[in-house]
């Protein structure tokens, strides 16, 4: 049933009623219930008594005039100033400056019947090339059983711009480690990466602002290095900027209709989701291209970048730290060691899910569990091999220190309880 009639539905509910139909015949042809036609019926002739009583705003008339000639650049040319895109701004400009104590609605009421209405701003329709951008986004699945009862998860949709194929990775949370990991399983089922992704400002991409102008997150940045994709903000509110992501995520939910199914595991639904996509993909045409989504996908590979041969672990943190003398760097308040040839270079530590990476030049030079219940954690290793023009190695371990050495990587269980004897031997 219609919310609310229209004022041309609204002269075609009378006529109707003067043509001899009923009621309820009016009701069915226009779509509401036998009391909305009545209530129109009793009204019809009467004006709306809301209407002429005056506002709070009236009262500022002068001063809203002057603000939107002021801050509103396009004037018409009987003079009169435009009606203002953002009329939060002469709202909240109204309450500092001229103590306005009335509601946000009661200025917008004002200037709409004040002023005309702005100019409307189309948005440019583009298409990209193959292999230059994909746009991203999360949406959220209610009551999905994967074998622990019906719980919410969270679906990362990624779509090539070009040939419009679409990836969805299943994910229990959506913090910087699953948009990581979604980002990694996505590439992989791509066989490549675009040159651009064309993000939302969601926290785990934009850590300040929003938009081109925003301050990305540390961790989503390093990462995107390490692939060699350029990050794209979109403006805030403005999802056409995202359009062909953006209907993905409400088509997804309707097309996969997971209600009533049961999965084994999020591995199981990853596969069978999978398969499903890749079926659509037969099916549905490219519009740039006229052949199918999946035969323009194959035909795109060529132009995205290939994958790395290891592709890069997810992670949340991602600092840079001196190597100091000691071959080591500071991390979460443990100590790492590093190959001493790094010793007085700047190195990137990255915080993943089990392991804490050092990185010099985007290679993985050392790796060292993270949250360890130790807080120091040395790989002799890391001290051993020639030095270079710059780092000279350091002294080799004696006797004595070998020996150190030898007990300690030694699990516990192992070690000579008469240490004061393991040691006599090579004193000796």
């Amino acid at each position: 049933m219609a919310a609310k009639l229209r004022p041309e539905e609204i002269v075609t509910l009378s006529v109707l009623k003067n043509k001899g139909q009923s009621n309820t015949q009016i009701a069915q042809t226009l779509g509401v219930s036998e009391g909305a036609v009545r209530y129109h019926l009793r009204r019809a002739g009467q004006t709306d008594g809301r209407q002429g009583k005056p506002r709070k705003a009236d009262a500022l008339a002068e001063v809203i005039d002057q603000w939107l000639f002021t801050h509103q650049p396009v004037v018409q040319q009987v003079g009169q100033p435009l009606r203002p895109v953002n009329i939060r701004g002469l709202f909240d400009w109204l309450s500092d400056e001229h103590n306005y104590d009335g509601s946000y609605k009661s200025v917008l009421r004002f200037v709409r019947a004040h002023y005309p209405r702005p100019r409307l701003r189309p948005f440019r329709r583009v298409e990209t090339p193959p292999g230059a951008q994909a746009q991203v986004d999360w949406g959220e699945f209610h009551r999905i059983d994967i074998g622990a009862g019906p719980q919410t998860l969270y679906a990362f949709v990624l779509v090539l711009s070009h040939c419009r194929k679409e990836v969805l990775i299943w994910c229990r949370r959506m913090d910087q480690l699953a948009w990581q990991h979604a980002h990694t399983e996505a590439f992989r089922r791509l066989g490549g990466i675009p040159a651009v992704l064309r993000i939302d400002n969601l926290k785990t991409a934009v850590g300040q602002g929003a938009g081109p102008w925003g301050q990305l997150n540390e961790a989503y940045h390093s990462y995107a290095r390490s692939l060699g994709f350029h990050i794209d903000a979109c403006l805030p509110r403005c999802p056409e900027d995202k359009g062909k992501v953006e209907n993905k995520v409400g088509n997804l939910k309707r097309r996969l209709r997971l209600e009533g199914r049961c999965f084994a595991s999020l591995e199981e639904l990853q596969t069978w989701t999978d398969q499903e996509l890749t079926r659509w993909g037969q099916r549905r045409l490219c519009p740039a291209t006229g052949v199918s989504v999946e035969a323009s996908w194959h035909a795109e590979q060529a132009r995205l970048r290939p994958l790395p041969a290891t592709l890069p672990l997810a992670f949340d943190v991602a600092l840079t730290r001196t190597v100091q003398k000691d071959c080591t760097i500071s991390f979460e308040g443990r100590t790492y060691s590093v190959p001493f040839v790094l010793c007085g270079l700047r190195v990137e530590v990255r915080g993943c899910a089990e392991l804490v990476q050092v990185l010099q030049q985007g290679q993985v030079v050392a790796e060292h569990p993270r949250h360890s219940r130790m807080r120091l954690l040395l790989n002799p290793a890391h001290y051993e091999g020639p030095g270079d023009d710059r780092v000279a190695p350091p002294v080799p371990l004696g006797k004595m220190g070998q020996r150190l050495q030898e007990i300690v990587l030694q699990p516990v269980e192992q070690r000579p309880l008469d240490l004061y004897a393991a040691l006599a031997e090579v004193a000796r």
